[in-house]
């Protein structure tokens, strides 16, 4: 599964625009699952981004040891 996320707004007759950059990406007649959330704050944006750093942070490049172990050749 694919996914993208953008800002939009609900137009009064209940349509939502989807920007070109993203409408790009999606082959035509493909189906999609939407999500709407709305009433987030600034807040949630900022939430999200500390978050993603935190989980980062705890990625070393000893880790990249199991990457191996996945792609990697097999031993068998």
């Amino acid at each position: 599964m694919k996914t993208a996320d953008f800002r939009g707004e609900l137009t009064a007759d209940g349509r939502i625009a989807v920007p070109p950059e993203i409408a790009s990406l999606v082959p035509p007649g493909e189906q999609v699952q939407v999500v709407l959330q709305w009433g987030g704050s600034t807040d949630d944006t900022l939430w999200r981004a500390v978050g993603r750093r935190q989980f980062e942070a705890a990625y070393v490049s000893d880790d990249s040891v199991y990457e191996l172990l996945i792609h990697g050749p097999s031993t068998r």
